[in-house]
C-alpha cells in the first residue's frame, strides 16, 4: 500500500512538474489593424498572435520596417537615399545593401522580362503625364525619344564594393516590384516577433500570407471595381503572395480617352491589351514583377516569362473581358456556387427597383499627416422612410468593442450583427489611391430582394476610437432618371457623390 500511494505521488509530481515545464499552449487570436496613406495607399495588417501585446510587438516591428525601407527606396521623398543616389551623376556611390539589391533586382528583370520592366519608364510617364495636362495626344516623335532615352543603361554596379554609378539623367522610378519587396522585408520581423505564428500584410491589394494561417483572398473583378463588387475569383493562400495589377484606378485621361498609367517601356505606349494581372508565387517581388510585365506582354509571352519563376500561378483579364489562366490557377482557387437565378415578375416590377440601374457611392477619407494614422471605422447602410435598415453596405472596423463609437449604425444595425459577418477575407485588386473608396448599391435588401421604388435615405458614418465622430445623411428617390449628388466634406471624410445611373454594359 505504501508503494502503492508513494508511486501515485510520484505519478502526479511527475505530472505537475511536467506541466511547469510546459504550460498549456495559449491559444492564438488573429490582431487587425488599417492604416491608410501607407507607401501612397491604405494598409491592412493580420496578426496571428498570443495576446494583444504580441501583436501589438509584431505590429510595430512591421511599421517601422516599412518606414525604414521607405527612407531608403521612395522615389517621392527628396530625403530619401534612392533620390540622394539620382542626384549624383558617374560618380560610385556606396549604397545600402536594401538600395543595391532593389537596383540589381531592376537589372535582373529588365532582362528577363525582354523589357518590359524598366525603372526608368518614368521617363514616358511624363509624356504621357504633360499630354494630359495639354490635353493631346503625345506625338510620335515624342514617344520615340523617350523609349531611346529608356533603352539606355542608368546606372553601374559593383558588387565588390557595394557601390552604385548612376550613369545619366534619366527620371527614374522604383515602382512595379518595390511594394512587395518592402512587404516581403515586414512580414520577415513580424514572423521573428516573438508570440507571432502568422501574418497576413496587404497593402494596396498586393498580400503576403506567411507562417502558420491560411487566407482566402478575392480577386476584384477590373470590369465591376467596387469595394462591394462580387470577386471574379476566390483564392485559398498559404504562405504565397498574391499581386495584382491593372489599369482600372490610375492613369492619365488625354483628350478624352482613358490610358493606363502602366506604360510598355518597349513601345512607349500605355497597355490596353490586358487590364488586370494576379500572380501568386513565393516571392513577393516576383509577383510583384510578374504582375506589373504581364500588363505588357501577350498572354503567350507572360506564359513563357512564368515559366522562369517555379511554382507561379496566374489570371489576366483582357480588354474585351477574357479570363487567361495559367494551368494551376484553379488549384488555388475556391469553388463559388453560382447564385441562384430568380424569377422576375413582370407585374411587380413596375413598382421595384430597376434593376438596370445601381447607385455608385464614392467617398474619399481625409489624408491626416503622419505615418501611422488608423483608417476609421466606417459604416454604409440605407434606411427607408420609416427610417427602418434595408440594406448594411460596408462596415470597416477591427475591433467588436468599438463598434458603439458608430453610434447610428449600432443602434441601427448591431442587433442583427454576428461575429460571422466580420469579413475574415482580403482582397487583391490595382493599388487604389490612398482613402479612395467605390461603393455600391444594386437596390436589393439585406435578404437580396430588390425594394420598392421610391424615397430611401443613404446613411455614412466615420468614428475613431475614443476620437471624433461624423453622420453624412443624404434622401434620395430613386426612379429612372439619373440623379446625382454631392455631400460636403467633415472631418473625416473629405466628400461623397451619389451617383443613380445606368448600369454599364456587361453588369
Amino acid at each position: 500500500m505504501k508503494f502503492y500511494l508513494s508511486a501515485l505521488f510520484g505519478f502526479f509530481l511527475l505530472v505537475l512538474c511536467s506541466s511547469a515545464i510546459n504550460p498549456p499552449a495559449k491559444p492564438v487570436r488573429l490582431y487587425v489593424a488599417d492604416y491608410e496613406n501607407i507607401l501612397g495607399t491604405s494598409l491592412q495588417l493580420k496578426i496571428a498572435a498570443i495576446s494583444l501585446d504580441k501583436a501589438k510587438n509584431a505590429e510595430d516591428a512591421a511599421l517601422n520596417e516599412i518606414e525604414r525601407l521607405n527612407k531608403i527606396l521612395s522615389g517621392y521623398d527628396a530625403t530619401s537615399e534612392f533620390k540622394k543616389w539620382t542626384n549624383t551623376n558617374n560618380k560610385p556611390v556606396k549604397v545600402s545593401p536594401e538600395l543595391f539589391e532593389v537596383l540589381s533586382l531592376f537589372d535582373k528583370w529588365r532582362i528577363q522580362s525582354g523589357g518590359a520592366i524598366d525603372a526608368s519608364a518614368e521617363v514616358i510617364g511624363k509624356v504621357w503625364k504633360e499630354a494630359a495636362k495639354s490635353n493631346h495626344q503625345p506625338t510620335t516623335a515624342e514617344l520615340a525619344a523617350a523609349v531611346a532615352v529608356v533603352k539606355q543603361n542608368h546606372w553601374q554596379l559593383n558588387a565588390a564594393d557595394g557601390t552604385a554609378t548612376h550613369t545619366d539623367n534619366a527620371a527614374l522610378m522604383l515602382n512595379s516590384f518595390v511594394k512587395s519587396y518592402i512587404m516581403n522585408k515586414a512580414c520577415d520581423v513580424t514572423m521573428a516577433s516573438n508570440g507571432t505564428t502568422g501574418v497576413v500584410l496587404n497593402i494596396g491589394g498586393d498580400i503576403v500570407v506567411r507562417g502558420a494561417h491560411t487566407e482566402q483572398i478575392e480577386v476584384s473583378d477590373p470590369k465591376a471595381d467596387a469595394e462591394n463588387d462580387a470577386p471574379i475569383s476566390t483564392l485559398t493562400i498559404n504562405n504565397k503572395t498574391v499581386a495584382t495589377s491593372g489599369n482600372y484606378r490610375r492613369g492619365e485621361l488625354v483628350n478624352g480617352q482613358w490610358h493606363s498609367h502602366i506604360i510598355d517601356p518597349r513601345t512607349g505606349l500605355p497597355a490596353d491589351k490586358i487590364i488586370s494581372a494576379t500572380v501568386i508565387a513565393d516571392n513577393p517581388a516576383d509577383a510583384g514583377a510578374l504582375a506589373t510585365a504581364f500588363n505588357v506582354l501577350t498572354p503567350e509571352e507572360s506564359r513563357a516569362l512564368a515559366a522562369t519563376v517555379p511554382n507561379t500561378e496566374y489570371m489576366l483579364i483582357t480588354s474585351d473581358g477574357k479570363r487567361v489562366e495559367s494551368n494551376g490557377w484553379k488549384k488555388m482557387e475556391v469553388p463559388v456556387a453560382k447564385p441562384a437565378v430568380s424569377k422576375i415578375d413582370n407585374k411587380k416590377l413596375a413598382d421595384t427597383w430597376d434593376p438596370n440601374y445601381e447607385l455608385l457611392i464614392n467617398l474619399e477619407l481625409n489624408q491626416i499627416e503622419g505615418m501611422r494614422v488608423h483608417r476609421p471605422y466606417v459604416a454604409v447602410w440605407i434606411v427607408d422612410k420609416n427610417k427602418k435598415p434595408v440594406r448594411n453596405i460596408a462596415l470597416w472596423y477591427n475591433k467588436n468593442k468599438f463598434l458603439d463609437e458608430i453610434t447610428s449604425w449600432y443602434d441601427t444595425y448591431y442587433s442583427k450583427f454576428t461575429e460571422a459577418d466580420k469579413s475574415i477575407s482580403s482582397t487583391t485588386s490595382a493599388t487604389r489611391p490612398a482613402g479612395k473608396y467605390s461603393l455600391k448599391w444594386d437596390g436589393k435588401n439585406d435578404k437580396g430582394e430588390l425594394v420598392k421604388r421610391g424615397p430611401y435615405t443613404i446613411m455614412i458614418e466615420a468614428a475613431r476610437e475614443h476620437g471624433t465622430h461624423q453622420l453624412m445623411t443624404q434622401e434620395m428617390d430613386f426612379t429612372k432618371t439619373p440623379k446625382a449628388v454631392t455631400l460636403p466634406g467633415n472631418v473625416e471624410i473629405a466628400g461623397v457623390t451619389l451617383d443613380y445611373v445606368k448600369k454599364a454594359d456587361g453588369q
